[in-house]
């Protein structure tokens, strides 16, 4: 067409303006050169930047997990470790028929085929677990199915090579490995590592790009842990415990054994009653549980008097059958009448009388201040994942009855291993040594590092805790702890027997008993110290269920230190009746 004038438009249209046609194609110019200029830009001026840009965008991160570290007892025995197992995976998107996927795949996993379909049918996932950590043998079987989006990758997983042993002390680890109970939980950061990556250039169906990038940071392995704990001591503290609460029908038990000038915990050891007979518990019990504990109290009660002056072993006193204490009535175990009574057989007859006695002379302030340095109602210091402190009444809310049901262990609660380390002062010349569970730490380049025992602090005098293992010497040889008795040794220690307080409702337990026997040996130079507890055993006295256990456990660690006999042959054991263990009868 031909515009007026007869000159051709530019564009063949009729009637557009010259000036309009000027600017169309002006803005053609722009954007072609626009267009020119971001080309040059990428392909010339910043073609690193966007080529790298692009691979960024094709790279796809591979969680790399670090390797839990083992925990080892103190002879470099494995009580946990990780072993690689093989985690199956799927990239729904790389998926290409998810029911027929579903059909082979679900009888390998031994998952229904609708659960594989479910996980297999999100579309927008890049990554969904099928199965985590499966044997190798289904590992493989997957591996050769060849299903396009199913993958596998390696993950570890914690393994006991000691089975159950120990297992509520060292604890459990989730699926992915993360620490949940008992050491795992208190050391998960030492023990977890840290997990690396690994970078792949995938294509956009997700398959791997054979010669792209690859980039590597590689996971570090976790900490080893070697404890202080003697699998074989562990053992034999297990298997002892257990015959007892078998044949004493108690509901369970726990002993715990330690080198009281260390306080190296040896073996810690909680057993429960079942239908199947009696098994290790999955918690921890020695530090997480509390009982009264009765007359064991008394050693913390009795120190506190002859560190004061108010009377040493052979000094005697006046005992009746009973006394009165505001409006409760104390006795001892079995009626008898009023004798004179020296300290060490106060101590050795376990006396709630002639300790309560000599406890009103102390003072109310007096015994909350010798109970409270010997541990009671204080943490013990390895702060294990729930832990319990104990129950020490502050002074200040003490009834008139307190002095003398706390100076016999009533009304005061301890865990095992608090109630040992008051014994383990007495052991210690007066020191208080606080227990140890973890000996050294091994970092990832196998160097070992030591973790020094805790600093031992003064209760009460050398001269004051001679006298002591004196009177718990003569306890074990003619009180009621005969039946701790070990051939070969002198052995020191207190029995206790106390009522059980009702969860329920304020008061105790009818014929409910805790029993308990705690000792060290050699009496003259301490190399093992070890608590027994047992709930609601028949008979239920400290001195009769309790004491043998002991000295069962205590021979064997004895053995397995190689520590020769230093004595001769004790008395025989006897039947230790009701007339022992300063239980209560009337309140």
């Amino acid at each position: 067409m031909v515009e007026p004038g007869g000159r051709p438009g530019l564009t063949g249209r009729p009637g557009l303006p010259r000036r309009r046609c000027a600017i169309l194609l002006g803005a053609m110019f722009l954007a072609f050169g626009g267009v020119s200029f971001r080309l040059v830009q990428l392909q010339v001026v910043q073609p690193e930047a966007h080529a790298e840009r692009g691979v960024a965008q094709r790279l796809r991160s591979v969680d790399l997990p670090a390797q839990r570290g083992s925990i080892f007892d103190r002879n470099g025995h494995e009580l946990a470790m990780s072993v690689s197992q093989h985690t199956v995976w799927a990239d729904p998107r790389a998926v290409v028929d998810a029911e027929a996927t579903a059909r082979v795949l679900a009888p390998v996993l031994e998952l229904p085929p609708g659960e594989v379909v479910e996980r297999l049918g999100d579309g927008e996932a890049r990554f969904v677990y099928l199965a985590r950590q499966i044997d190798p043998e289904r590992a493989a079987a997957v591996e050769d199915l060849e299903l396009a989006g199913i993958n596998l990758r390696e993950e570890p997983k914690r393994f006991r090579p000691s089975g159950r042993l120990a297992g509520g002390v060292v604890g459990e680890v989730d699926v992915d490995g993360t620490g949940v109970s008992g050491l795992e939980l208190q050391y998960d950061d030492r023990l977890s590592g840290e997990s690396g990556e690994l970078m792949v250039e995938r294509g956009a169906e997700g398959e791997t790009i054979a010669g792209g990038q690859r980039r590597l940071r590689p996971a570090v392995r976790g900490e080893d842990l070697v404890l202080s704990l003697d699998r074989s001591l562990q053992y034999e503290a297990e298997q002892a415990l257990s015959r007892q609460v078998a044949a004493t029908g108690a509901k369970g038990g726990m002993a715990v054994v330690m080198d009281p000038r260390q306080g190296d915990v040896l073996a810690m050891v909680a057993v429960t009653d079942t239908d199947d007979g009696p098994r290790p518990t999955a918690n921890n019990p020695t530090l997480t549980d509390v009982f009264e504990p009765g007359s064991v109290t008394k050693v913390a009660t009795l120190a506190g008097v002859v560190e004061e002056g108010l009377a040493g072993p052979d000094d005697v006193a006046a005992v009746p059958d009973s006394l009165r204490v505001g409006p409760k009535i104390f006795t001892d175990s079995t009626p008898h009448e009023p004798e004179l009574m020296t300290t060490s057989d106060i101590l050795g007859q376990s006396s709630n009388v002639g300790t309560i006695t000599l406890a009103r002379q102390l003072g109310e302030r007096g015994l909350a201040e010798y109970l409270q340095r010997f541990g009671f109602g204080q943490p013990t210091g390895l702060d294990f994942p729930g832990e319990s402190a104990g129950i020490l009444p502050p002074v200040e809310s003490w009834s008139g009855t307190s002095i003398g049901s706390l100076a016999i262990g009533q009304g005061i609660a301890v865990n095992a291993v608090q109630m040992l380390g008051a014994l383990n002062v007495v052991a210690n010349g007066g020191m208080s040594t606080p227990p140890r569970l973890v000996r050294a730490v091994v970092d990832d380049q196998g160097e070992e590092r030591a973790v020094a025992p805790g600093e031992a602090s003064r209760v009460i005098s050398a001269g004051t805790a001679e006298q002591l293992g004196a009177m718990l010497e003569d306890a074990v040889e003619s009180g009621t702890g005969v039946n701790a008795g070990i051939e070969g040794f002198r052995v020191a220690g207190k029995t206790g027997t106390a009522r059980k307080p009702s969860s329920t409702f304020r008061g105790y337990v009818e014929g409910a008993y805790t029993s308990v026997f705690a000792g060290y040996v050699p009496a003259q130079d301490p190399r093992l110290s070890v608590i027994v507890v047992l709930d609601e055993a028949r008979p239920f006295y400290g001195g009769v269920v309790a004491a043998p256990v002991f000295a069962e456990i205590a021979e064997h660690g004895l053995r397995l230190l190689g520590v020769p006999p230093t004595e001769a042959p004790p008395a025989a054991p006897v039947e230790v009746g009701p007339s022992a263990d300063g239980v209560m009868t009337q309140d």
